[in-house]
C-alpha cells in the first residue's frame, strides 16, 4: 500500500451483508468526488463463517437498485489489517468489541476502530444487522451507510 494512499476498512459479523454494502457505497461516494486513487478501501469480518462467499443477494440487490455494483468476496480481519489500515469502522458494540480485542494484540496496531455509525449526522450509532429481516432492513442499511460514509469521507478529504 503507497504510503500516501488512505485507508479504511469497514468491517461486520459475516461480511455479506453490511460491510461490503459499507464499502460498495463509500468506493461509489470516492468515485464521484474524483479521490477513489487517494483510498485503500475494503471490508471483511470478524468470524470466519462466510469466508470465501459473495455478498447475500439482498445485499446485492438492493446496491443493484442503486447503481452499485459488487464483486467482493468475504474475508475476515487479519492481524495485518490493525497495521495496514487507517480506519476500521464496524457496524455494533459486539464488532467494536471484537476488534478491540484484536487490535490490543496485533504488533504495529495504527488503526483507529470506531463505529461507522458515530459519522451519521442523524445520531444512529448502530448499523442492525439486515440478515434474518427483509428488503426494507437492506434498505435500512444503505442508507445509513450512506449518511455515514458522506460524514466520514467529508471529514477525511
Amino acid at each position: 500500500m503507497a504510503s500516501s494512499n488512505k485507508s479504511v476498512l469497514f468491517v461486520c459479523l459475516g461480511n455479506i451483508c453490511r460491510s461490503p454494502i459499507a464499502e460498495a457505497v463509500f468506493r461509489k461516494l470516492a468515485t464521484e468526488r474524483g479521490v477513489v486513487d487517494q483510498w485503500v478501501i475494503d471490508s471483511a469480518a470478524v468470524s470466519d463463517w462466510n469466508v470465501g462467499r459473495f455478498a447475500d443477494a439482498r445485499a446485492q440487490s438492493c446496491l443493484r437498485k442503486h447503481d452499485i455494483e459488487t464483486a467482493h468476496k468475504a474475508r475476515q480481519v487479519t492481524n495485518d489489517d490493525f497495521a495496514s489500515f487507517e480506519h476500521i469502522l464496524c457496524m455494533d458494540e459486539s464488532n467494536l468489541r471484537d476488534l478491540n480485542r484484536r487490535a490490543s494484540k496485533a504488533k504495529n496496531c495504527r488503526s483507529k476502530v470506531d463505529l461507522l455509525g458515530s459519522y451519521d449526522p442523524h445520531k444512529q450509532l448502530i448499523i442492525e444487522d439486515p440478515y434474518y429481516g427483509g428488503d426494507e432492513d437492506f434498505e435500512t442499511v444503505y442508507q445509513q451507510c450512506v449518511r455515514c460514509c458522506k460524514a466520514f469521507l467529508e471529514k477525511n478529504s
